[in-house]
Parts: C-alpha cells; sequence; structure tokens
C-alpha cells in the first residue's frame, strides 16, 4: 500500500497549490490512499470549512487529520462526527473522532492523529499510551500515526516509542519539514516534520513582516496569511517496500 500524506494546509494559499497539484502529484506517485492534514485551512490559518472538506474529498482524499487549531473554526462541530476529519485522539472528550480506518481492497489502514504536551497543551491524555491503545484495539494491516507536535526531541521519542508497532510516524505542526527520513530499526517509517502546504516566503505561514516585528520590538498585531509564491510539502510512503520520500513542490 502506497499513501501520500500532505502536510499542514495553511489558508488559501495552502488550499490553492493543493488542489492544483493532487492531479499531477497521484500520476507521478501512483499512492493508493491520500491523508492530509488541514487544520490550518481557513482563511485565517485556523480550522477547517465544510466547502473545503468536501474538495479534498471530491479530489479523492481518503482522510484528513487536523491538530491543536481544530477548533479554529466551528463550523466543525456540524459535521465533523459524519466525516473522514480526524481530531487529536488524546482530547479528554471531544466530538468526532481521533482515528479512521480506510479500506483499500483487502487492507485496511488505521489513521491515528495526535497532539504533543511539550510547550503545548499539557491537559490532554499521554499521546505515547494512547497510540499503543489503538493500535492494539485495532487489528489494521497498516497503521499511520500523525503527531501533531512542537518539541522535535517528542516526536523523535514517540517514533522509537512506537517502532515496530506502527507502520509511519510522521510529524505535522512545525511548518518546516525535516530531511530526517527514514525507517527506523524496528522497521516503522519516520520523519520528524513533512512541512507546510502554503506561502513559501512568509514565516511557517504568516507574513513575514508580522512576525519579524514582533521579535524586534516585542509588539505585534494579528497574524496575517502571507502572500507569496506557494509550496507543497509531502511525503509518500510505501508500507510494502518500507520506503518514506519527502516531496516539494515549490509553484
Amino acid at each position: 500500500m502506497k499513501v501520500l500524506f500532505i502536510g499542514d494546509v495553511y489558508g488559501k494559499p495552502g488550499r490553492t497549490i493543493l488542489l492544483e497539484q493532487l492531479d499531477n502529484l497521484k500520476n507521478e506517485y501512483k499512492p493508493n490512499l491520500i491523508v492530509v492534514n488541514a487544520e490550518n485551512s481557513s482563511n485565517n490559518g485556523r480550522g477547517i470549512t465544510k466547502s473545503f472538506y468536501k474538495q479534498l474529498m471530491s479530489a479523492g482524499v481518503s482522510c484528513v487529520t487536523m491538530g491543536n487549531h481544530v477548533w479554529g473554526n466551528n463550523e466543525l462541530l456540524e459535521f465533523i462526527d459524519e466525516s473522514h476529519i480526524v481530531r487529536p485522539a488524546n482530547f479528554y472528550n471531544a466530538p468526532g473522532k481521533g482515528y479512521d480506518i480506510i479500506r483499500y481492497n483487502d487492507k485496511t489502514l488505521l489513521v491515528i492523529n495526535l497532539l504533543g504536551r511539550t510547550y503545548m497543551n499539557a491537559n490532554l491524555e499521554n499521546p505515547f499510551f494512547m497510540a499503543e491503545k489503538i493500535i492494539e484495539e485495532h487489528n489494521a494491516t497498516f497503521s499511520l500515526i500523525d503527531f501533531h507536535a512542537e518539541a522535535t526531541s517528542e516526536k523523535v521519542a514517540l517514533g522509537h516509542y512506537l517502532d515496530g508497532k506502527a507502520s509511519a510516524v510522521v510529524g505535522t505542526h512545525t511548518h518546516v519539514p525535516t530531511a530526517d527520513e527514514r525507517q527506523l530499526t524496528g522497521g516503522t517509517l519516520y520523519i520528524t516534520d513533512v512541512g507546510m502546504t502554503g506561502p513559501l516566503d512568509g514565516v511557517i505561514g504568516v507574513d513575514k513582516k508580522i512576525v519579524v516585528d514582533r521579535f524586534l520590538y516585542g509588539h505585534s498585531r494579528p497574524n496575517e496569511v502571507a502572500e507569496t509564491k506557494n509550496q507543497l510539502n509531502a511525503v509518500i510512503l510505501d508500507f510494502e517496500k518500507k520506503t518514506i520520500k519527502r516531496i516539494n513542490v515549490i509553484q
């Protein structure tokens, strides 16, 4: 089974390049299933709209994962229970589900979304135990963990903890792709962060002047999505061949 995983879609620029490039990615990499992290896909970079979710499904996306901005657009509450949207599993009580099982021919893919706790929200269930529990409870052919976390150390640690238990652990959230894609010693495919799909020349998607001024002067104005040329970051995972490859497309 080959799975295309696309990193955090940020604002209108991310939506635009994703929908423009998806057919090209399908033709080149021939994935069986497509998973997209879309927790930043609304116009302000927070949450997801129903209209974009429908566009993703119509374009052939199999499952959508989220993150710390999952509830950034309240519209999601109206349709999450009937969707293939996976919110972080380690929320204590929340609408929707923390995992999805997708069938392809005679095989199944278990997709789990988790939030890290370091430098984020500590009021979460332990993502290490939560991931292990969900994997053990579902006898899926393959499993893919989207670990939405700030600290690289927490991501690497989860990869090693699930090595040999999960088919793949991919990191999201920091919006900067890492160059450490590899197969761990127990066979799990791993990358610390897939990167962002959205503005190339902002600061992790935000207008660069806003963020630079924030560091220079200590004052701030609300984030605005950068208007620059766009990029798409993704990985293609082959669970039979045990390979993971980074993909970077620049508009």
